[in-house]
């Protein structure tokens, strides 16, 4: 089995990771390598991003 240390250099050669972790972080890569996509995503959040004091949100809600 393979040493690895928390502190200086880094000296695991390998990790082990399941099936569906390894698909989530090349599906993440690919997405984030979209240029289209993330010109998108970044739109998306600037037409809908609304902040909302949770104070007046409790008020308006009458709780």
């Amino acid at each position: 089995m393979a040493t690895a240390f928390a502190a200086g250099k880094h000296q695991s050669g390998w990790i082990t990771i399941s099936t569906d972790e390894f698909e989530s972080m090349k599906e993440t890569i690919e997405v984030l390598s979209d240029i289209d996509i993330m010109r998108q995503v970044e739109e998306c959040k600037k037409d809908t991003t609304r902040v909302r004091d949770f104070e007046d949100l409790a008020d308006e809600l009458g709780i």
